[in-house]
């Protein structure tokens, strides 16, 4: 498999399940204010989702478009994570999947600035930009529900404990990691857990949170093996378009 197509897909799918995810939260936040930023870090991942995946169906060469690629595959045909799949839970469980996943996608994109490969390399330089962001409200919120009531604290610090062996399939390595790292398309993601580790540990501490163990991993999202809630989201996603295939505005 070309390994620019399968990166592109892979963190195409990643943003493109957060998007789909945050995007639940419309009408359903605890305040008004946020139900306006969680839409538009949801519009961001949409965004970066249907850059990606454009170029993937550019060099899967099959004719297969953004949409297809979102809106006709299986959930043994998505490479996501299994941390952007995760029910959305309440609010703390969503705040810690965004903390995570933003600390994750602010370190990829900065070093996909300069892969050999310009079209990622120009994803990269846009996408970059809007993680920092996601990155700034998502930390703010573990600190304000950490270091806030009893109640904040101890749903933040659940939420921290549920969704945290969940983080370990961002940064594991396989051969897909190896060639793109070999071709110089991206920096494999376990070379930069170590500063990931230290600014989530900065934040965690700061809010009064305790950082869980490293002991169950849960993985398999990469090789197409999801848990049954992506199933379930897709359904959710995917029904319009399969219902009226074709169909343009």
């Amino acid at each position: 498999m070309n390994p620019t197509y399968a990166l592109a897909l892979r963190h195409g799918d990643d943003a493109l399940i957060a998007a789909q995810r945050l995007g639940e939260w419309v009408a359903r936040a605890p305040e008004l204010e946020e139900d306006v930023a969680l839409a538009n870090i949801a519009l961001d991942q949409l965004g970066a989702a249907r850059l990606l995946l454009s170029y993937a169906g550019e060099l899967e060469g099959a004719g297969r478009d953004e949409d297809a690629l979102a809106y006709l595959r299986d959930d043994r045909e998505f490479r996501n994570c299994l941390l952007v799949e995760l029910p959305n839970g309440d609010f703390a469980v969503t705040i810690a999947k965004l903390f995570f996943l933003a600390a994750y996608q602010r370190r990829f994109y900065e070093r996909l600035c300069s892969s050999t490969d310009a079209r990622l390399a120009a994803i990269g330089a846009k996408a970059r930009k809007e993680s920092a962001y996601h990155l700034d409200h998502a930390a703010l919120w573990v600190l304000r529900l950490g270091d806030g009531t009893a109640e904040s604290h101890r749903r933040m610090q659940a939420a921290v404990d549920e969704i945290w062996p969940y983080t370990h399939e961002l940064f594991a390595a396989d051969e897909l990691t190896r060639q793109a790292e070999e071709q110089g398309l991206a920096v494999a993601s376990h070379t930069f857990r170590p500063e990931w580790l230290a600014e989530v540990d900065a934040v965690l501490a700061e809010a009064t949170l305790r950082r869980p163990d490293d002991n169950w991993a849960p993985g398999g999202g990469r090789d197409g093996l999801h848990t049954e809630h992506l199933s379930y989201l897709l359904a959710e996603m995917q029904v319009l378009h399969r219902a009226h295939p074709g169909a343009r505005w």
